[in-house]
């Protein structure tokens, strides 16, 4: 699918509004960025198998781990564009993948684990 940066961006912003405000407002010391797509040493950092990727990484110290001595430079939300564009040729099936991974990578900020996100659908 082709989008512009900005088209997707817009995306990505939709999905930080499908959270509810409240927990919008708790959010602390977190950038969300779009980069164009993972890199294959992340990959391999990670344990992505070679024809596998990610669409998204939270990079930081969850809330529920910070101590009262925290001060850090900001947790970052990484939203990666290429993947999400490659896989899906449909708008909506796009929008949806946006939010979801935009969703699955805030629920990291708040110390939700993977098992745990599972269970709630935003896996």
């Amino acid at each position: 699918m082709r989008i512009t940066a900005a088209q997707f961006e817009r995306l990505v912003d939709e999905g930080l509004k499908l959270i509810p405000t409240e927990i919008r407002r708790v959010m602390d010391n977190v950038q969300i960025v779009i980069e164009d797509k993972p890199s294959d040493e992340l990959l391999d950092d990670l344990g992505v198998p070679e024809d596998e990727t990610i669409y998204g990484l939270y990079e930081g110290v969850p809330l529920t781990e910070r101590t009262t001595e925290y001060g850090a430079f900001p947790d970052r939300i990484i939203i990666y564009q290429r993947p999400m564009l490659e896989d899906f040729d449909d708008e909506d099936e796009l929008r949806y993948e946006v939010a979801r991974t935009v969703i699955h990578e805030v629920g990291h900020h708040f110390g939700i684990d993977e098992d745990r996100l599972a269970e709630l659908g935003w896996d």
